[in-house]
């Protein structure tokens, strides 16, 4: 009975893509589609979805990231375009990419998604936001001891200022209380889950609904999109060849290789990941507590 709910969803899906072609809907919906404006991240959040703990580097340019975004917005819509990494606010020109989104897709709800720490870097942030409209902050919190929460205070005073002076939209979510280990091991020891039931993995991926936006391409979901940067600084196992091996799809690719690229659910590169939520508790990220003069800067660490 399953296994036919899931053939009738996937079916369903096909004929919706179908019937937009026909009533000259020319673009798709992407329900989310995320960007990395940056690699780098100011917490060790352990077994995290985009490698954020493995010490990777580099800012994307607003250039080059708005290239990208013209390649595909006229190509498809997208409900919901995710401003992340990394850590964003490590981007020194995290506001620019506010208007630079709305541009090229009016409609779209623009989230950005940060542990904080570093917002109080970006005054211009809550103003690029109120004029783009239909926008917002989540905060993703990664642990809750007192010393994470004493640190995460004066993030949050900021945020309740920005919603009283701009309107600014702010959520929040404890992301840590729902961690699960997404591969096995560290660095150059990583390996993947391999179970051997990619419906099973993909049926319980936080990530499954988060298309990436990375290197000008579409890509199924994050632990695939930047799997690239961990083999080029760790040289992976051999075991990560077939994940590797991933095509994400391509802005010159055909309205029908589009389509089938949206409906596709699970597929023989999601065994990578566990089948079964292996939920363990997450230590406190921060790389150091050490009592310095800003408590904001004590939270983020030294970069």
């Amino acid at each position: 009975m399953e296994g036919r709910a899931n053939l009738t969803r996937a079916l369903a899906r096909k004929l919706y893509l179908r019937a937009s072609r026909a009533l000259g809907v020319r673009r798709p919906i992407v329900p989310r589609l995320e960007l990395h404006v940056s690699h780098a991240c100011n917490l060790t959040c352990e077994s995290c979805s985009h490698y954020s703990d493995h010490g990777h580097r580099g800012n994307l340019d607003p250039a080059t990231a708005d290239r990208w975004m013209t390649a595909w917005s006229n190509r498809i819509r997208v409900k919901e375009f995710n401003l992340l990494g990394g850590e964003p606010t490590i981007h020194p020109e995290l506001a620019e990419f506010v208007p630079m989104v709305r541009r090229h897709w009016p409609e779209a709800r623009i989230r950005i998604c940060t542990n904080g720490f570093f917002l109080h870097r970006h005054p211009k942030l809550p103003s690029a936001l109120a004029e783009a409209g239909n926008s917002d902050i989540w905060l993703s919190v990664h642990h809750d001891d007192p010393a994470y929460t004493e640190r995460l205070r004066p993030v949050r005073e900021l945020l309740a200022g920005w919603a009283r002076d701009h309107g600014t939209k702010v959520g929040s979510q404890p992301s840590h209380s729902k961690w699960t280990r997404r591969y096995r091991g560290f660095g150059a020891d990583m390996l993947p889950f391999e179970d051997g039931r990619p419906r099973d993995s993909w049926e319980i991926c936080p990530a499954r609904w988060c298309k990436q936006l990375h290197d000008g391409k579409i890509w199924k979901c994050a632990p695939l999109a930047y799997l690239g940067m961990q083999q080029d600084k760790y040289d992976l196992s051999e075991k990560w060849a077939p994940y590797l091996g991933y095509q994400p799809l391509d802005p010159a690719c055909s309205d029908r290789e589009l389509d089938q690229f949206l409906a596709v659910e699970d597929e023989p590169v999601c065994s990578m990941c566990s089948a079964e939520p292996r939920k363990f508790t997450l230590p406190n990220p921060m790389p150091n507590v050490r009592k310095v003069s800003s408590p904001v800067q004590s939270a983020a660490g030294s970069l």
